[in-house]
């Protein structure tokens, strides 16, 4: 009996594991040496590296591996790894910049060993170079984020006309606009709030550009506002942007959303009530 609830126990972790990886499209598979330490280090590291139905990483404490499954398609590995980089873990392509690195928990403090010999180069340079760059773009009035926020607006001008193929398909512009975003021309600022929104505002898109269902839609759509409105509060915009609320949506709760214009154009309800809410910030 012990024999067999062993058995048992081992398919259904194969068959979990099996159909993780089957809900990822065009899937690629990559093992990489991750340093860390502990379960604490474990969890930090596959947060950091997943990113609802387009990667999925399992790591190993005594190994220090890291299987990371990815849709070829929608991301790469340079991504992953910076962003388990960038949540304070060395790896063979890109190691943490200090201040992550301070941030851990001290039982999380792993022996810094790794020196990746074809990207320090790349790291530095891309360290060295990235105030200049961020000041460049602050200067030039363009934000690195601007084809993010130009992909978000227009998905809201689908919903106000309560067209879901449309917004479907922007949707899908805002899918590839975020994975355009370079991140070293980010401002400091910029670059804490998209590496703290990024994860949570991909899966938003994903669920707009996969539905045909306008309220469904719009419910993705009010989440992701929260997540655009973090970024504009710290993203220099060439022009104001104003942040409107609809008392009304959701049962009375409400929601908020970003325009380009003052006049209130509701995206959640559309020729219902196209001028239901006010604008309470606007951002510059």
């Amino acid at each position: 009996m012990k024999l067999t609830s062993k058995i048992l126990v081992v398919m259904i972790l194969l068959l979990s594991t099996r159909n993780t990886f089957a809900q990822i499209k065009n899937a690629q598979t990559l093992s990489i040496q991750v340093s860390g330490n502990c379960e604490m280090c474990k969890k930090t590291i596959e947060t950091a590296a997943n990113v609802k139905g387009i990667a999925t990483a399992e790591w190993d404490k005594t190994s220090k591996m890291a299987s990371i499954t990815y849709n070829s398609q929608k991301t790469n590995t340079d991504e992953i790894l910076k962003r388990i980089a960038l949540a304070g873990y060395d790896n063979t392509s890109y190691l943490a910049p200090d201040e992550a690195y301070a941030k851990l928990p001290e039982c999380c403090q792993y022996q810094r060993t790794l020196k990746p010999a074809s990207k320090m180069k790349e790291a530095h340079a891309e360290k060295a170079t990235h105030d200049h760059q961020a000041l460049t773009a602050s200067s030039s009035g363009t934000s690195p984020l601007k084809t993010v926020f130009d992909q978000y607006f227009a998905i809201k001008d689908a919903l106000v006309k309560t067209d879901a193929n449309t917004a479907g398909l922007k949707a899908e512009a805002f899918l590839g606009a975020i994975r355009a975003v370079e991140m070293e021309k980010l401002s400091r600022a910029e670059h804490t709030a998209w590496m703290a929104a990024v994860k949570e505002l991909t899966a938003n898109v994903i669920n707009i550009a996969k539905s045909k269902n306008v309220d469904l839609q719009r419910q993705a759509f009010s989440t992701l506002s929260a997540n655009m409105y973090a970024l504009a509060k710290v993203t220099k915009q060439a022009e104001p942007v104003y942040y409107q609320h609809c008392p009304m949506y959701n049962s009375g709760k409400g929601a908020n959303w970003l325009s380009k214009e003052n006049a209130v154009k509701n995206p959640f309800y559309g020729a219902k009530m196209l001028t239901c809410g006010s604008t309470v910030e606007t951002l510059k």
